[in-house]
């Protein structure tokens, strides 16, 4: 086979408001202590890779799991506003129930329309897709047959996955990503072969 282009795809760690529930998309929010411990296992199981480069949105859980990834190797995370979590837009900051209150039917109305339902002032499946896939296919290219690490969001994650697994995007929430996962992704030139998906420190790696 040609030369193996292998993505390390990490999902940041738990974040501080976790336990709200709240959707955060581009809201910025920090690391939990323990969302930064999960991001040193994820790095302590990728220090010896020969890591060409690591990447990560510039909102801060993800930037700061970069960082910590990124040192291991004597780098510095680049740093990509458009591998960003999806933009909630109206909904930022509210809960499920919240949203339900807010804005009665929205829910039924994307689950309907799940690719291109746009919340208000935010983005749908569809756009996020839209600017993620490129950004990625220009740094497996950037890095051909090397090894790089991408420390992003579970919206992104997914996405990524989906692309590589060739699946239909109505599939994006069968795809599990808990905070500090470890995907791996080996690219061929015609290929994609996923050799993990959602990874744990504790079990996996």
């Amino acid at each position: 086979m040609d030369s193996i282009t292998r993505l390390y795809l990490v999902r940041h760690g738990q974040v501080v408001n976790f336990s709200t529930g709240v959707l955060n998309g581009h809201n910025d929010v920090d690391l939990s202590d323990l969302g930064i411990t999960q991001m040193e296992a994820a790095a302590a199981r990728l220090k010896d890779e020969d890591l060409a480069a690591v990447y990560c949105s510039d909102l801060t859980r993800s930037t700061r799991g970069g960082e910590i990834v990124a040192r291991e190797h004597g780098l510095a995370p680049i740093i990509s506003s458009s591998l960003r979590e999806i933009d909630f837009g109206v909904w930022a900051g509210l809960t499920y129930a919240g949203i339900q209150q807010h804005y009665p039917g929205a829910l039924e109305e994307r689950t309907r329309r799940f690719i291109d339902y746009r919340v208000p002032g935010g983005e749908s499946i569809g756009d996020l897709n839209g600017r993620v896939i490129p950004t990625v296919k220009g740094i497996l290219g950037a890095h051909q047959g090397r090894h790089i690490a991408l420390v992003a969001h579970g919206g992104v994650n997914r996405l990524i996955l989906a692309d590589a697994m060739n699946l239909d995007l109505h599939n994006f929430y069968s795809i599990e990503q808990d905070y500090g996962c470890l995907n791996i992704i080996d690219y061929y030139q015609d290929l994609a072969v996923v050799k993990l998906i959602n990874g744990r420190p504790s079990i996996d790696f």
